[in-house]
């Protein structure tokens, strides 16, 4: 899974093994389009709003707490669905309190670039994200 944004691309890898259902309904998705911007309320992290979107859920591997590089998918509850991608301390949260989503990706490739990566989001606002599986 290549994930490009802001002049940035990570690689990352799906967790099948404990998200299997997950994973299987992000997959229908790509490659995926959206804005990314940064998401201030739960920390150190960016995260990409999603449409409305009714997948089959249910929590599989599920945190509050994600490491960096750890993507998260919110797909049901009080919030909207999003993508969350945490690059130093979060603790995924929204006006409704704190939220759990499905850790779903890890990213592999270009760690050390995260940092960055939430540095201009929130200095230089909303960027075009791409994700899709590998070219």
């Amino acid at each position: 899974m290549d994930i490009f944004v802001a002049g940035l691309e990570f690689n990352a890898r799906f967790e099948e093994t404990s998200a299997p259902l997950t994973c299987s309904n992000f997959r229908k998705l790509l490659p995926l389009t959206e804005k990314m911007i940064h998401c201030r309320w739960s920390g150190e992290g960016v995260w990409i709003p999603m449409n409305p979107w009714q997948p089959p859920w249910r929590a599989e591997n599920a945190t509050s707490r994600p490491a960096p590089g750890q993507v998260l998918l919110y797909a049901e509850g009080p919030s909207e669905p999003e993508l969350l991608i945490p690059y130093g301390q979060c603790i995924f949260s929204s006006k409704f309190g704190v939220l759990s989503g499905n850790h779903l990706l890890t990213i592999v490739s270009n760690l050390e670039s995260l940092p960055e990566l939430g540095r201009k989001l929130l200095w230089e606002g909303a960027k075009d994200c791409t994700i899709e599986l590998h070219r």
